[in-house]
């Protein structure tokens, strides 16, 4: 018997513990789908095609110039290769003539940069620093190239002096992180279907079950309404049979007070008249 109620209680309690995990990823997923909306809306309304989140720019890889190749080695870096379609987070330069120095001054090989660059049109580029020249009083030249070098533009440098005022070849900043999968959801949510699943799906599958945990907590509220009422007239009728019950016995005891009451003037009666007629 012990064993059984051992057996049942964790039954429960794993029961239990799969709804609340349950519940958790699938909160956690529309949290996330929610974040993820924010920023797609908040890129696409973006004059520059970017939102900033917690003071980093957020950006979207466009092309595979930084893509894993065999031909270079990053394991020594701090950000790997970017795959296409990757959300990188972008530290700014800042505003201000010291602030930007000191930025650049805390530049080095193997980082990553985001920079604007002028070819037949201004284009925005994500390419890793292979050389810096400092010019002095915080000046820097910053050469540039691609990881990929199987792509087509991988063996394209670009060189941006940080010297040069107003010119078209600028740093925007430095990527301080990435991630492929956020990138993947931004992406998918620029179509139907991935608004479907990542949306509407999560959405029905939170209200049903709400739904379902509505119907058993009304359910269990009208069970325990249902035997309350039944507990109710129970309690009724056993205080019907109580009452019932001191009713006839009050009436036996009426009825045996009467039948005392009746027989003793009859002796009464009968004592004397047989004394007066012996006399």
């Amino acid at each position: 018997m012990m064993q059984k109620e051992n057996i049942k209680s964790k039954k429960e309690v794993a029961k239990k513990v799969l709804i609340i995990t349950g519940n958790v990823i699938v909160y956690l997923l529309m949290a996330f789908a929610i974040f993820v909306l924010i920023i797609s809306i908040s890129s696409k309304k973006d004059a520059d095609g970017t939102a900033t989140v917690f003071g980093h720019q957020l950006r979207f890889v466009q092309s595979n110039s930084m893509e894993a190749c065999e031909l270079t080695d990053v394991s020594s870096f701090e950000i790997k290769s970017i795959p296409v379609k990757s959300c990188i987070f972008i530290d700014v330069v800042p505003e201000g003539e010291e602030a930007k120095a000191e930025w650049y001054k805390n530049l080095k090989v193997g980082d990553v940069l985001t920079f604007k660059y002028l070819y037949s049109r201004q284009e925005t580029i994500t390419h890793r620093i292979i050389n810096i020249e400092d010019k002095g009083a915080g000046r820097y030249i910053i050469t540039l190239e691609g990881d990929n070098k199987n792509a087509e533009d991988g063996l394209l440098q670009q060189t941006i002096d940080t010297s040069l005022e107003n010119s078209p070849n600028y740093v925007i900043g430095k990527v301080t992180g990435q991630s492929y999968f956020l990138g993947l959801l931004v992406y998918a949510f620029n179509s139907t279907v991935g608004i479907i699943c990542l949306i509407i799906v999560p959405s029905v599958i939170i209200i049903t079950f709400e739904v379902i945990r509505l119907v058993k907590v009304f359910g269990k509220e009208k069970k325990e309404k249902l035997l309350e009422e039944k507990k109710k007239q129970e309690n009724e009728i056993e205080e019907l049979k109580r009452q019932l019950a001191e009713l006839q016995n009050k009436k036996k005891e009426d009825d045996s007070v009467s039948k005392v009451e009746v027989s003793i003037p009859t002796i009464v009666e009968t004592e004397p008249s047989k004394k007066i007629e012996k006399q």
